[in-house]
């Protein structure tokens, strides 16, 4: 985990890419008040914890486990505890079975490319993405062992993705370009499609296995999907550009961490660290993208707007201003970043819509 510094202070839990604190005014950091206040360990064994405890013992297993710390009786969790272990494998209770299920490029849409480190841009808009992370459930008819499951992919490791990890740097952030600083189109575009949500019918046969199956619910929302904005920033100044004049529109969705599910069956994918994704060079800073973690810079995390060729859906990733108005350049492209996507995993025609009215931070949980 990666420290990192802020005037007068040292934030031990953002790592690498995090978005930074963002206090531009002289008030107080909430976590110091909390820290000058009650410690975390007071907090979780103090009055709080015994007063939830003590309010659920009576009825919840889960509040009776709860009330264990509290000197309350507490139930059994219902399976034999597994020992602690160092082993590279998932190890579960008697009674459990594990399953790999759909790793990375696993083919689930168009002519369901198999997988392959020489796939390309394209092949990864068609296989599961990178780096999974929050995941639902959706019941078909009701059934248990027939849904659709969709999941996020958070990022991407280049140095995987493209099977190209001689001589790069072992860390997340290496990724191969050439000696003039451009990179490969394609390997830009596969690292795009390989970001965002998957969208996938599974089954479980008689054997207890899961098995994706082919169908035409099937699909993968990218760092390149056309998507909706919706809300209050949605026709505002703040969205303008290039792509979308009239702001109501932009591309893609990226960093997806957590996730949330709406009463009418829907999947919310929260797009948590982005900022680290764009460059600029503009001499002043908008303090709009300045106070997410956007800086003065030639260079993004992975270099995507110096994509051989010039294409618009990767020199975008430039929030410089080059033109006259916000209309000819991509100087807003960042402040279209940062929200809940709404996407319905029932209607593949759908366009995923960006809820701005749900906030805009990096949301982790």
């Amino acid at each position: 985990m990666t420290q990192h510094q802020y005037p007068g202070r040292v934030d031990p839990i953002l790592a690498a890419g995090d978005e930074p604190m963002s206090n531009p005014s002289a008030n107080a950091y909430f976590g110091d008040i909390l820290e000058a206040r009650m410690s975390r360990r007071t907090l979780l064994r103090g009055s709080l914890a015994a007063a939830v405890a003590g309010a659920m013992a009576a009825s919840l297993p889960f509040g009776r486990a709860l009330a264990a710390g509290t000197g309350l009786p507490g139930p059994s969790l219902g399976f034999q505890a597994i020992p602690i272990g160092t082993g590279d494998s998932v190890v579960v209770p008697e009674g459990y079975r594990v399953q790999a299920f759909i790793p990375w490029g696993t083919p689930i849409s168009g002519s369901m490319p198999a997988f392959s480190l020489d796939a390309s841009g394209e092949d990864q808009a068609h296989q599961i993405g990178s780096h999974h992370d929050g995941m639902h459930y959706f019941a078909i008819d009701g059934s248990s062992r027939d849904g659709l499951l969709v999941l996020n992919h958070e990022y991407v490791e280049p140095r995987f993705l493209h099977g190209a990890a001689a001589g790069l740097a072992l860390d997340a952030d290496g990724f191969p370009q050439h000696e003039d600083g451009s990179r490969d189109a394609d390997q830009v575009r596969k690292e795009l499609n390989a970001h965002g949500v998957s969208v996938v019918r599974v089954r479980q046969g008689d054997d207890g296995q899961w098995q994706v199956v082919e169908d035409r619910l099937n699909r993968r929302v990218t760092g390149l999907t056309p998507m909706q904005l919706a809300g209050p920033v949605a026709g505002t100044e703040h969205v303008v550009t290039k792509y979308s004049p009239d702001g109501r529109m932009t591309r893609g969705t990226l960093n997806n961490c957590a996730h949330g599910v709406t009463p009418w069956n829907t999947y919310l994918a929260a797009e948590e660290n982005w900022a680290g994704y764009f460059a600029n060079e503009d001499a002043e800073l908008d303090r709009r993208q300045s106070r997410y973690g956007i800086e003065t810079r030639a260079e993004g995390r992975y270099q995507w707007h110096r994509a051989q060729g010039g294409a618009d859906e990767f020199a975008r990733f430039d929030a410089t201003s080059y033109g006259a108005s916000p209309s000819e350049d991509y100087r807003n492209e960042p402040h279209a970043f940062g929200y809940m996507v709404e996407i319905d995993p029932f209607d593949p025609e759908s366009t995923p819509v960006k809820r701005t009215h749900l906030g805009r931070f990096a949301h982790e949980g």
